[in-house]
């Protein structure tokens, strides 16, 4: 199971030279991807921007969005021109995790509705491909840059909507941050979806795991879990039970997603402290 680590651009207040350090460090140091989370309302980097600034100063690490809220991209079109742009510049190293969403106020604040969003990220993920397939759009051609191959698409959400989404037109699915035993139920889900699609192949399967550790880790847990899903409290205190808070239970996660057949495990910070990226590389043998 490959290890990724998620980078502290969605916890308040982070600057942006500490991003950057992280990336440096988390890739250097061999981490299988860095990851965003994506969030409009929040006091957080854009995702997409993110991972930019991340290519520039890293070399072999994945860079993947775990997860983009793809229904705010409302010009598709554009969308796919970042989205080729991140992956031409850091040498095809993209990976687009996409999910509905589901805090109303992102879609308030951006002017789009919320409903049928489903359908539209059906529709976003054919366009996009057809446009980096090199499909002519004008009298120049088609949207740049060119791509050799197309970015990995993987789905997440929990739904069965969602998971027979990602099932019949992913690569894989991301499971979000509910622990062990949502994971291990929403894997089972989707890997009988995928074989009634008619799916060959392997799927990517992707485990969103928050951390935290040291002295501080219950402190770090509750304060960024707690504000981060304060909009629904109940998922908040789902979310803070199942994280990976401490050495033993980050190992015991890790080992238990690694059993039930987990392609790589993102482990996202409830801390921006370099120390937790540290603590991390010790724990996991980084």
């Amino acid at each position: 199971m490959d290890i990724g680590v998620g980078l502290p651009s969605v916890i308040r207040g982070v600057a942006g030279e500490t991003v950057l350090e992280w990336a440096r460090s988390a890739d250097q140091a061999g981490f299988s991807s860095l990851a965003t989370l994506d969030r409009l309302v929040y006091d957080n980097y854009d995702s997409l921007t993110t991972l930019a600034a991340a290519a520039a100063v890293t070399e072999r690490a994945r860079l993947l969005t775990s997860i983009l809220i793809s229904p705010l991209q409302a010009n598709t079109a554009l969308f796919a021109k970042q989205a080729a742009t991140i992956d031409r510049l850091s040498g095809g190293r993209l990976v687009l995790g996409v999910a509905a969403g589901s805090r109303p106020d992102d879609f308030r604040a951006s002017g789009i509705e919320m409903g049928g969003r489903g359908n539209r990220i059906e529709a976003q993920v054919a366009e996009a491909r057809a446009i980096w397939s090199g499909e002519r759009r004008g009298f120049a051609g088609g949207i740049g840059p060119s791509l050799p191959a197309a970015p990995p698409i993987l789905m997440g959400g929990h739904s069965p909507a969602a998971i027979n989404r990602a099932a019949r037109l992913a690569d894989g699915w991301i499971s979000g941050g509910g622990g062990v035993e949502m994971f291990r139920h929403g894997v089972a889900a989707f890997r009988a979806a995928w074989q009634a699609a008619g799916r060959s192949g392997e799927p990517k399967i992707v485990s969103l795991t928050y951390y935290a550790l040291g002295s501080r880790a219950d402190e770090l847990a509750d304060r960024y879990l707690s504000d981060y899903y304060g909009f629904a409290p109940p998922y908040a205190q789902l979310v803070l039970r199942n994280a990976a808070v401490g050495e033993a239970k980050l190992r015991s996660t890790v080992d238990a997603l690694a059993e039930i057949g987990c392609s790589e495990v993102v482990l996202a910070p409830c801390g921006a402290d370099l120390e937790q990226l540290k603590e991390l590389r010790t724990v996991v043998g980084k």
